[in-house]
């Protein structure tokens, strides 16, 4: 049997056609079958299987001043893009406007003005800025999908969904207002002003935003964001949604909070406090939220009984 020439390791597991020339690798070696070729002129030692595999695959293509746009940047930083990843989406990726934007299979190449984003690395993939990444993408997504974009791009909370994964640049609603009026007309501006006015900070989670906007668009009177109780100087609960004038607490409870043990226990005891304070506490799950009837009648209740 026939062994396969090692490569050199400084390629690391994706390189270009011409790097491994420079490095003395023969294009023998670099069409042989046992590596994949997921961008023309393009080796990876195997298939990306994720979307981050796929960006490190596309790498040793970038140019100079090339950066990463539209839903590619928006999923480079975890935000909560409304479509799961497939392998056959293309890489958005964009040029200076003086330069011809990439064109090659699996990529859709744009034009972006230098000024109109910031360029950041993550993970040594030059990307523009989360707002600029929401921005780029608008025309595809509703104004309920921006609304939570824009929840999460100016959220200073620790536990909100990707944080964990990318330290985004912390942005406020006044950035979103400035960059809005920088950017003027683009594709999908007008439906970004209406999702900013309905925007938030301080959202933990793109479920409380989905829940926020199913009780405003029900005809409901809008609740606090992760309200904080305090008694006699101690926090008693953050509460994801909160009528506070008349002791409604609104919380959705993700698997998170049925699969841990500790964090379940947590939860029953907050809510036996909340009600032994004289709060009215609604949990609600992805299940109400596909059929949310039931739980906004509840609501209006709730206010009706709490209003006389």
């Amino acid at each position: 049997m026939r062994h396969r020439i090692e490569l050199p390791a400084r390629l690391g597991a994706q390189f270009s056609v011409q790097q491994a020339a420079s490095a003395g690798v023969r294009r023998g070696r670099t069409d042989a079958a046992d590596l994949d070729r997921p961008f023309h002129g393009v080796r990876s030692v195997s298939a990306p299987t994720t979307f981050r595999a796929l960006v490190d695959c596309y790498l040793p293509r970038m140019r100079p001043g090339q950066r990463i746009v539209g839903r590619s940047a928006v999923r480079l930083w975890a935000l909560p893009f409304p479509e799961k990843w497939r392998a056959t989406e293309p890489l958005e990726i964009a040029a200076p406007q003086e330069n011809s934007p990439p064109r090659a299979h699996g990529v859709t190449g744009r034009h972006l003005q230098a000024a109109r984003a910031q360029t950041w690395r993550v993970g040594g993939a030059p990307v523009v800025d989360p707002i600029a990444a929401v921005f780029s993408c608008a025309r595809e997504l509703s104004v309920a999908h921006l609304v939570m974009l824009l929840d999460a791009v100016v959220t200073d909370s620790m536990n909100y969904p990707g944080v964990a994964e990318v330290a985004r640049p912390r942005s406020t609603l006044a950035d979103l207002r400035t960059r809005l009026i920088e950017w003027g007309r683009f594709p999908g501006s007008a439906d970004v002003r209406r999702a900013l006015r309905r925007a938030r900070e301080g959202v933990e989670s793109p479920k409380e935003t989905e829940t926020r906007l199913t009780i405003v668009d029900a005809g409901l009177p809008e609740p606090a964001v992760q309200f904080e109780l305090h008694v006699g100087g101690r926090l008693v609960a953050r509460i994801d949604l909160a009528y506070p004038e008349w002791l409604i607490a609104v919380e959705y409870e993700g698997d998170g909070h049925r699969t841990d043990k500790a964090q379940w226990r947590r939860d029953i005891a907050r809510q036996r406090e909340l009600e032994e304070r004289g709060w009215i506490v609604i949990r609600l799950t992805q299940q109400d939220l596909t059929h949310p009837g039931p739980f906004l009648a509840r609501i209006r209740s709730a206010i009706a009984e709490r209003s006389v």
